[in-house]
């Protein structure tokens, strides 16, 4: 059975070790749990990555490959504005619901029998952005908005809505968002990475059970 978790540097896991990636340690918990079974995990996310560009190597890097389960995670890259845009964000919030419909049409077309869908946790950096009136921590959570419609609309797709777990995370430990993400407001630090295992794994492990069954 083949995971292939497909995204940007939330999932490939800046600036923090390789073995304390919630990608990593969910692998190294389904070999763990999964013993004797031919399970492979592989992580298809590029540091930088909008879903713009994530189509273009979809073809090689997804379509490709047998994949059973896809686990698409792409915004925080697509919802920032950068200065020479001249106030435009990277991907347009029309251009990003088209994105990730296509590459969930994708992925069921190619035969991939679980597509999980994520939003991203929030972020508080509260600057505004270069000719613009919102901050990125506004723009993220409009893109967020946009990954939980089309869960709503979409019943044939998995979802974990991450932004929603780590609010109520910080809650339950009293505690800000600051301390999930990196100095950067954006990546995750190591207890955000393990926030994302504590929920990502159950999902992905129920999902290996699931195709096991069939």
């Amino acid at each position: 059975m083949n995971i292939y978790f497909f995204g940007d540097s939330i999932s490939f896991g800046q600036y923090i070790s390789v073995d304390h990636t919630w990608v990593t340690k969910i692998a190294m918990s389904l070999h763990k749990e999964f013993v004797g079974e031919n399970i492979t995990a592989i992580n298809a996310s590029v540091n930088g990555n909008t879903t713009r560009m994530a189509l273009e190597r979809m073809p090689y890097d997804i379509q490709s490959n047998q994949v059973d389960i896809l686990v698409i995670g792409f915004g925080m890259n697509d919802c920032n504005y950068w200065k020479t845009d001249n106030g435009v964000p990277r991907v347009s919030p029309m251009a990003f619901e088209a994105n990730i419909k296509e590459i969930i049409c994708r992925a069921f077309q190619f035969h991939i029998k679980k597509v999980i869908l994520r939003t991203n946790h929030p972020s508080p950096r509260q600057d505004i952005m270069t000719n613009t009136n919102i901050t990125y921590s506004q723009s993220n959570e409009y893109y967020n908005s946009i990954i939980r419609k089309i869960a709503e609309e979409d019943n044939s797709i998995v979802f974990a809505d991450m932004e929603r777990v780590c609010i109520d995370y910080c809650k339950n430990q009293n505690c800000s968002i600051n301390e999930i993400v990196m100095p950067d407001n954006i990546h995750l630090s190591s207890t955000g990475h393990e926030v994302y295992y504590n929920t990502m794994y159950p999902i992905i492990k129920k999902c290996v059970k699931e195709i096991s069954k069939e």
